[in-house]
C-alpha cells in the first residue's frame, strides 16, 4: 500500500503518524470545546460531532457523535465501521468536494487535551510472548521453561477497568504487602520494584452473547482497533501475592493506553503470521487469517530533570505467539460474554535479543544487571519521577501508521493514613 494523499498538507508528510491511510479515533477538548470524538489527520483533528451536525457525516442512525467516546460507533457493528471509514476518507482525500466545509471543522492537535477514547467495559491481560515467558522462568525459577499449558492455551487474567488511564496521566507508586526472602513476616509499604510492560491492547467493538462461543475468524471481525498499552507492574507485590491465583494488587493500580484507536482496517496491510507451533492448537483456536501485525515498538525512559529520553528497548508485535483474535476466541470459549469496550492486553512483548525485552524486569534481569541510560544513570526498576513512553509504528511505502505516544510518569506513593486512637 502506498500513501493516500489528503488536502490536509501535513497528512502527506513521510514523518507524520497520521496520514490519510491511518485516520485513528480519539476524544479531544479545547478551551472552547467540551470533550468530543475526533479523527487525527496530519497535525489536525476533524471534529466528528461538528461534521455530523452539519450533515457531512450521516451513518443513517440517530446521532452517534453526541457523546465523548467511541463506544456507540463500536456497538453499531462492522458495516458501520466500514461505512464511516470510507466516508472519512472521501471527506479528507485530495480533491474532495467537501474540503471547503470540512476545513472549518479542523482543530490543531497542538491545541487540544486528549481524553480516554472509549469507555472500558472490562480488562483482561494475557501472557503471550514466548521470549517473555521464558525470560520470567529463567529469572524466577532458574530455568527458561514455560508453564505446562503455555503452548496450548492463551494464558490470561482479569484486571481492573477502573485503573485504565489515557496517556499523560501520572501513576502513583503503589503501596502493598511484600515479603523479603529472609523475613519471617511480610511488611506493608511502597513497592520497591516498580516495572512497566510493553503491550498492545485490542479493543472489542462488537460483543458476543452469554453462553455463545465464537470462532477465531469471528473474533477477528469483532476487534475494532488497537492501542499501545503499558501495564504498570509492582514486581515485589506481585511476587508475594500471585501464588496460587495469579496477579492482583501488583497489577491493579494502573494501566496506561495511547490516546488514539488505530482501527483494524488501517492495519490490514500489515498483517503478519503467528509462528510455527510446537503443538497443533485445538481446532477452536484455528483461524484463516494472519493474526499478528508488523508494528515496530519502542520503549523510552526519561528521568526527572533529564533533557531527553533514552531509548531502552525496541521490538515488534509480530514476535508474539498468540494473536488478539485467538485470545478473544479463547476468552469466549467457555460462554463468557464479550462486551463492546472490552480491552485485551497482549501481554509483555519481548523479542529474542536483550535489546528487545519489553519490561525492566527482563532488561535488568530482576535488578541484578542494571542498564545505563544516555544520561549515565543506571536503572534496575523505576524511580519516582521517571517518565516512560511507548511508541508504535507500522511502516508502509512512504507513510507511517502511528498510535501517538503512550506516556506515564511515576509519582511518589501516597502516604498511608495512620490509625487513629479513639
Amino acid at each position: 500500500m502506498t500513501l493516500q494523499f489528503s488536502w490536509v498538507a501535513s497528512a502527506n508528510s513521510a514523518e507524520t503518524d497520521f496520514p490519510l491511510n491511518n485516520l485513528p479515533y480519539g476524544v479531544f477538548s479545547t478551551d472552547g470545546l467540551e470533550p468530543r470524538c475526533g479523527v487525527a489527520i496530519g497535525d489536525m483533528i476533524l471534529d466528528c460531532r461538528a461534521a455530523e451536525e452539519a450533515g457531512l457525516i450521516d451513518l443513517g442512525t440517530d446521532p452517534i457523535f453526541d457523546v465523548p467516546f467511541w463506544n456507540e460507533v463500536m456497538e453499531a457493528g462492522h458495516d458501520t465501521w466500514t461505512t464511516l471509514r470510507a466516508r472519512l476518507t472521501e471527506i479528507l482525500a485530495k480533491g474532495s468536494k467537501d474540503e471547503v466545509i470540512a476545513k472549518d471543522m479542523l482543530v490543531p492537535r497542538a491545541n487540544v487535551d486528549l481524553h480516554m477514547p472509549f469507555l472500558v467495559a472490562e480488562y483482561t491481560d494475557f501472557f503471550a510472548s514466548r521470549q517473555h515467558a521464558q525470560n520470567m522462568g529463567a529469572i524466577l525459577r532458574g530455568a527458561a521453561s514455560l508453564p505446562a499449558n503455555w503452548l496450548n492455551i492463551p494464558i490470561g487474567y482479569n484486571g481492573r477497568a477502573s485503573s485504565i488511564v489515557v496517556s499523560g496521566t501520572g501513576i502513583h507508586r503503589p503501596n502493598g504487602q511484600t515479603k523479603a526472602p529472609d523475613a519471617e513476616m511480610p511488611s506493608f509499604g511502597p513497592s520497591k520494584r516498580l516495572d512497566i510492560e510493553l503491550e498492545m491492547g485490542a479493543i472489542v467493538g462488537k460483543g458476543s452473547d452469554l453462553g455463545q462461543p465464537i470462532t477465531v475468524d469471528q473474533a477477528d471481525e469483532m476487534i475494532f482497533g488497537y492501542v499501545l498499552l503499558n501495564d504498570w507492574s509492582a514486581r515485589d507485590i506481585q511476587g508475594w501475592e500471585y501464588q496460587p491465583l495469579g496477579p492482583f494488587q501488583g497489577k491493579a493500580f494502573g494501566t496506561t493506553i495511547s490516546p488514539w484507536i488505530v482501527t483494524a482496517a488501517a492495519l490490514e496491510a500489515f498483517r503478519a503470521p503467528t509462528p510455527a507451533r510446537d503443538f497443533t492448537l485445538l481446532p477452536y483456536l484455528n483461524g484463516t487469517k494472519d493474526g499478528l501485525y508488523d508494528i515496530e515498538l519502542e520503549v523510552l525512559m526519561q528521568p526527572e530533570g533529564a533533557a531527553k529520553a533514552s531509548s531502552i528497548a525496541k521490538t515488534n508485535y509480530n514476535c508474539m505467539y498468540y494473536s488478539a483474535a485467538e485470545q478473544l476466541a479463547h476468552h469466549a470459549s467457555s460462554g463468557c460474554a464479550m462486551t463492546a469496550g472490552d480491552l485485551l492486553g497482549s501481554g509483555t512483548i519481548s523479542g529474542a535479543d536483550r535489546s528487545e525485552y519489553g519490561s525492566l524486569m527482563e532488561l535488568s534481569w530482576a535488578g541484578r544487571e542494571p542498564f545505563t541510560l544516555d544520561t549515565g544513570e543506571t536503572r534496575g526498576f523505576l524511580e519516582d519521577g521517571d517518565t516512560m513512553t511507548l511508541r508504535g509504528t507500522a511502516r508502509g511505502d512512504g507513510f507511517n501508521i502511528g498510535f501517538g505516544d503512550c506516556v506515564g510518569t511515576l509519582l511518589p506513593a501516597v502516604t498511608w493514613p495512620k490509625s487513629q486512637k479513639t
